[in-house]
């Protein structure tokens, strides 16, 4: 299991995974808005999408576990 966590904190601008999609190292799962940026969280291992813990629209702070991740 391996937590995808927010590398700033920021609001969840858009969640691009769900329960049961696939995803592989490097890809984008979330994007996260700060200071009107735009800034994509990545996947740092393949596996498959456990549980989303983050809603968009939701605050995160840096650190905060967004998506977990069967390996």
């Amino acid at each position: 299991m391996t937590a995808v966590q927010a590398s700033l904190a920021g609001t969840v601008f858009k969640m691009l995974v769900a329960v049961g999609d696939r995803v592989e190292a490097g890809q984008e799962v979330v994007r996260l808005e700060s200071m009107k940026m735009e800034i994509p969280v990545e996947a740092e291992v393949a596996g498959t999408v456990r549980e989303v813990l983050a809603v968009e629209g939701a605050f995160v702070n840096e650190g905060d576990p967004l998506v977990i991740l069967d390996s």
